[in-house]
């Protein structure tokens, strides 16, 4: 997280509500060595108290998981370069724009026959994004096939004790500044989801 307050100051609400709306993230864990990383979807509490995910179960960190460890979710959103000739004030750096939420808390394995209702729960979520096409449901599948691919699997759960956000939108800068840079940033080509970008910037 970026050490400087002034982007650090969104509520924890708007943090959930962005971590739940991505649904994806870094998982990160520490053991003996370099963490262990693994990208996953996940659920999200409401509250934001807890977070639900599977894992393939050769992944080192569903075998480091014989106990609960503490682990984090580096959730990430739009992000972008910001060139110093975009303000219009002079005496500016290069900088990068972004968004960042981090979930931290205790991950454990859960029994497995949680995972059908995670994978069911998953499912719906995005599917239910991509209307007006008909759901994808796992009973479409032959029940051997599905219990097949469920065995490589194992449910996780993760109670969060920790919600962090950067969200770094150049609000240390003149209202006008902020506003000529956003312009730019989604012109720009460097960076992902640079009109939401800007969007955000001009909303801070």
């Amino acid at each position: 997280m970026h050490p400087n307050p002034v982007f650090r100051a969104e509520d924890r609400a708007r943090h959930v509500e962005f971590a739940r709306s991505r649904g994806f993230g870094v998982l990160a864990l520490s053991v003996d060595g370099p963490p262990l990383i693994s990208h996953v979807p996940f659920l999200l509490s409401e509250d934001g108290a807890v977070a639900e995910l599977h894992l393939v179960r050769s992944n080192p960190i569903a075998r480091a998981l014989a106990n609960p460890k503490e682990a984090r979710i580096a959730v990430q959103g739009p992000d972008g370069y910001v060139s110093p000739d975009w303000y219009g004030v002079a005496d500016q750096v290069p900088t990068w724009n972004y968004v960042a939420v981090h979930l931290t808390g205790r991950l454990e394995l859960q029994p497995p026959d949680r995972l059908r209702d995670l994978l069911d729960r998953q499912s719906a979520l995005f599917e239910q994004r991509l209307q007006p096409k008909p759901p994808w449901r796992a009973d479409k599948m032959d029940p051997a096939a599905l219990e097949r691919m469920m065995r490589m699997i194992v449910p996780c759960r993760m109670q969060i004790t920790q919600i962090d956000g950067t969200w770094k939108l150049n609000q240390n800068k003149p209202e006008a500044a902020r506003l000529a840079a956003a312009e730019n940033v989604e012109q720009s080509g460097i960076g992902n989801e640079l009109g939401q970008l800007a969007a955000l910037m001009r909303d801070s």
